[in-house]
């Protein structure tokens, strides 16, 4: 994972990146079951590209989703991987699955 992703292991600590990021986050919620690994991985370079294509205007946080209970349930995470894009904690845009590069960068585009 690029350096520009913030890893959540608990809900305190998401909730904490929230709270100090200033710009918008991008939540990458990840899942440690057997069907979920594989997928997780294979999003994982895309979404520290993404992280590195914009520093300073977006902060990327990978929560586990079975680590982060409370934080699933606020944003409805219904699989792995998924994508909340969040302003001020609310979520204005999501996504879920292996996205390419070009398809994560059209989620962000024009609400950062």
């Amino acid at each position: 994972m690029a350096r520009r992703v913030h890893q959540a292991r608990e809900d305190a600590e998401f909730d904490f990146i929230l709270r100090m990021s200033g710009v918008p986050v991008l939540a990458y919620f990840i899942g440690t079951w057997p069907k979920a690994v594989e997928p997780c991985r294979t999003m994982d370079p895309v979404v520290g590209a993404v992280a590195d294509a914009y520093p300073g205007r977006l902060t990327v946080v990978r929560a586990d989703i079975a680590r982060c209970p409370e934080a699933t349930r606020r944003y409805q995470v219904a699989g792995a991987p998924s994508y909340v894009l969040l302003k001020e904690g609310e979520a204005v845009a999501s996504g879920t699955g292996i996205l390419s590069e070009a398809a994560m960068r059209e989620l962000l585009a024009g609400r950062l």
